[in-house]
């Protein structure tokens, strides 16, 4: 910990989508009061909601980076890329990749989650199926994807049992629809949508609005068909194995798929670096947190994103996940950032995340736009729409927030205007 007259040290583990943002909001809110420091592993922030087009080449690697090296340096926040290969919360340490050991006063986890294709035998990019969940991944899926578009054969796209985030599978169903169309392919390659989903739309939210009545509608007029309470048993070369399951969760059928190409959504746990401390993680090793991020146990760990612990909504005939919209970990970012403020100045964290979620799914010709207020049910705001709008928008959006980075800001004072204006405030009053 800080000795006497030396700055208290506030530590973020990881760059990314809320980290990289963390970083920018707490380093406003504490001014000269605290030294802000950034692990992570490499020095580039990769704007993930654009995997999707990179996989079907609509956008390059370099289009949807940002190099954090000068900008972290430009806003005075000390930055290691060497990646941690452990925390140490009982000693307020973590161990970098090097095995340096950085002493921290509070740690902010940002770390995201680990990708749990082995879960599954044949599952993953190194196996049988694709992904879009990192830009390494989509890069690769936009060469099979080449070179399936010479040789169409059957499709399959979705996201396997625990899996928490379906909003890009469904993207990425209707982008490769919008492509194949171009391509004058799309009569040569039959498609089915696999979704550990109850029902299509549910997105781990118990739906948004019409989300099931918008994207049944968009499946079927898209000639896409679907298998909801789904489970992913194996996976072998152009070939899936699926169980599909009753509401009781007794089998109600197996299904063997054929496919060339398949991009599968895999469950989610926290990296290995956090895992398996007692009373900071759950056993999927995602961090529990209280209504002000803040860890309960170790109450100078904070955490945002996709690492952290949420229940789901309800149960399902097989596991769905909660997932952590883009909208939703600002606010997780804001309330941590305004409690720090507090925190520093002798008082203790009042300020809670609003966990609202404004999502774009962009379907290359069109999409789905929902705003839900809280993200988890029952909701004060509950809306959904779609139209040629909303592609337009993601792209908009897309180059809002690589320019945000760009910048070293979070929340330029138009940006806050325009959110009071529709009531999607990120910290409760």
């Amino acid at each position: 910990m800080a000795n006497a007259g030396q700055k208290p040290r506030i530590v973020v583990l990881g760059a990314g989508l809320g980290g990289t943002i963390a970083a920018f909001e707490i380093k406003e809110a504490v001014g000269n009061k605290a030294d802000v420091t950034v692990v992570n592993k490499g020095d580039t922030f990769h704007f993930v909601p654009s995997n999707p087009w990179v996989a079907v080449k609509w956008r390059t690697r370099e289009a949807i980076e940002v190099n954090l090296t000068k900008i972290f340096q430009r806003k005075g926040i000390e930055f290691f890329t060497c990646g941690a290969k452990a925390i140490h919360p009982k000693d307020n340490k973590i161990t970098l990749s090097t095995d340096m050991e950085l002493i921290y006063d509070y740690l902010v986890i940002a770390t995201g989650p680990e990708l749990a294709f082995d879960e599954i035998e044949g599952f993953g990019p190194e196996h049988f199926t694709q992904s879009v969940c990192h830009v390494d991944h989509a890069l690769a899926a936009s060469d099979v994807f080449e070179a399936f578009a010479k040789d169409p054969k059957p499709i399959v796209v979705g996201a396997v049992q625990g899996a928490s985030c379906f909003g890009p599978a469904y993207e990425f169903a209707l982008i490769l629809d919008t492509e194949l169309r171009k391509r004058k392919v799309r009569d040569k390659v039959p498609m089915t949508f696999v979704t550990s989903e109850p029902y299509v739309g549910h997105l781990g939210l118990d739906g948004v609005g019409d989300t099931k009545g918008l994207l049944e509608s968009e499946l079927r007029q898209r000639h896409i068909k679907w298998i909801t309470n789904a489970r992913v048993e194996k996976v072998e070369a152009g070939l899936m194995y699926v169980e599909e399951v009753n509401e009781d969760g007794s089998t109600k059928g197996h299904h063997q798929l054929p496919f060339g190409f398949s991009m599968m959504l895999p469950a989610f746990r926290g990296v290995e670096a956090v895992r398996g401390h007692e009373g900071l993680t759950n056993p999927r090793g995602f961090i529990l947190v209280d209504k002000h991020q803040r860890n309960p146990t170790y109450p100078n760990i904070f955490a945002l994103g996709v690492c952290v612990a949420i229940a789901p909504t309800g149960k399902t005939p097989v596991p769905v996940g909660v997932p952590k919209t883009g909208f939703m970990i600002e606010s997780m970012v804001t309330a941590i950032a305004h409690n720090f403020k507090l925190i520093l100045a002798g008082k203790a964290p009042t300020h809670e995340a609003t966990w609202n979620a404004i999502c774009l799914a962009d379907f290359g010709d069109g999409g789905v736009a929902f705003f839900a207020q809280p993200q988890i049910p029952p909701r004060n705001i509950n809306w959904s729409a779609s139209g040629k709008w909303v592609h337009l928008a993601k792209v908009g959006f897309e180059k809002y927030f690589i320019g945000k980075v760009k910048s070293g800001q979070s929340e330029p004072f138009y940006e806050k205007l325009a959110l009071d204006l529709i009531g999607a405030h990120k910290i409760k009053p």
